[in-house]
């Protein structure tokens, strides 16, 4: 174990011995880079060319109209290029990774989003890529599977355990394991062992960087409140980054209340008493785990919410009172989504309308004078097949019907 990379008590580097000299090797690439000002020029400047930095905050005056209370502004990350936050941190790993002389790369996913942005850096870098993603995760996110084999990487579904994102990790270190001399592991969330969630932090700061800024020159002075949706906790910090010395600003992380409070029936760590401490995957924080230390199932209608971890630095922060979290379930979460939708013309991704849920139960309450801002960590092209299934949408379950059918024909003709 690595004594470095800790907040409060969580964090830290439990590793292997093998990946010991892996570790110090990415750790002092990683502070090298920090230390060289042309490093993050290049990061910024492949960020405004390649993808959207920086991304704008919109107003959303329709809602802010009906809900009354506070007017409600969001900083539009669904912009970036592959349609989320997530560009942000493979990038500027991108660019680490060529800096340290790796040809190759693997990475885990949940929802997709991360393993898109991690083929599509690959395609820009000429790496050689490999995408861990659970079987379930493959089954309800095919779009994304899709668009990550057409730029060449292979897809590997991992069939152990509950098969979502928990178990891609396991998988994705287990390759680091066995290829460390050309592979960089491009981990997609402010988890892991230390540097990975310090690193994350970083290229996601920028998020926060610009919303800071942004809300100035907008409003005249800082919201009342950030929401973010958190999973691992990569956007949530992203945008916290931006405000945590602005004692006035109020932070609150939503995680997946899913169906409800008992275990198996959500995902939330630190709103809800269902999770302990405890060290798993390479680092300590707060788990949804049994007495014994077993990781217990999660659920989320969003693919990229379902983890059983979270954060070692959002777990300090949490302790430390700095973060309020709460927790919307799967019905909140569809509602909220269909609202922005119809009222706004926005489409958030599920996992981001865990924020816009809780956004919107609590901007009534506060002045006209005030306003909050709400992180859209990416759009919902990935989830149109959840979301028809939610809704119930009639037209949708027909065009599957049919297209169904028509396939099996050419099958049969075949």
């Amino acid at each position: 174990m690595k004594n470095s990379g800790y907040y409060s008590q969580f964090g830290g580097a439990f590793i292997p011995e093998i990946l010991v000299p892996t570790f110090d090797e990415l750790e002092s690439a990683y502070l090298a880079a920090r230390e060289d000002e042309s490093f993050w020029r290049e990061y910024q400047e492949l960020m405004s060319t390649y993808s959207c930095r920086a991304t704008p905050i919109t107003r959303l005056d329709n809602l802010s109209e009906q809900l009354g209370g506070a007017g409600i502004y969001v900083k539009r990350e669904d912009l970036n290029h592959t349609g989320a936050h997530k560009a942000n941190n493979v990038m500027g790993q991108g660019l680490l990774t060529r800096r340290m002389g790796k040809k190759r790369v693997i990475a885990e996913t949940g929802a997709g989003q991360h393993g898109v942005a991690t083929a599509t850096m690959a395609a820009k870098f000429g790496f050689d890529c490999t995408i861990y993603m659970g079987a379930h995760d493959v089954a309800r996110q095919r779009p994304n599977v899709f668009w990550m084999e057409q730029m060449g990487a292979t897809v590997v579904a991992v069939n152990e355990g509950s098969q979502t994102l928990k178990d891609a990790i396991n998988e994705a270190f287990r390759d680091w394991v066995s290829n460390m001399d050309d592979t960089h592991y491009v981990l997609g969330t402010a988890c892991g062992p230390h540097p990975f969630p310090e690193m994350v932090t970083w290229f996601q700061s920028i998020i926060g960087t610009e919303s800071r800024k942004q809300m100035l020159d907008r409003t005249g002075k800082l919201p009342a409140r950030v929401y973010a949706c958190v999973g691992g906790g990569s956007n949530a910090m992203g945008i916290f980054s931006g405000f945590m010395d602005d004692k006035e600003v109020e932070l609150v992380g939503v995680e997946a209340g899913g169906r409800g409070t008992g275990v198996g029936q959500h995902a939330a760590r630190l709103a809800y008493d269902d999770a302990s401490i405890g060290v798993a995957q390479g680092y300590k924080t707060y788990f949804l785990q049994d007495r014994d230390g077993q990781m217990q199932d999660t659920h989320s209608v969003s693919a990229g919410l379902d983890y059983v971890g979270v954060s070692p630095i959002l777990s300090s922060l949490h302790e430390n009172e700095r973060v309020r979290f709460e927790a919307a379930t799967d019905d909140q979460v569809v509602e909220a989504m269909q609202r922005t939708v119809r009222h706004e013309g926005l489409i958030p991704a599920l996992e981001s309308s865990h924020a816009f849920a809780q956004a919107y139960r609590e901007a009534p309450d506060l002045s006209p004078d005030d306003s909050i801002l709400i992180n859209m960590s990416g759009r919902a092209d990935k989830d149109i097949f959840t979301v028809a299934d939610a809704v119930d949408d009639p037209k949708w379950r027909e065009f599957i019907i049919d297209k169904a059918a028509a396939y099996q024909r050419e099958m049969n003709d075949a």
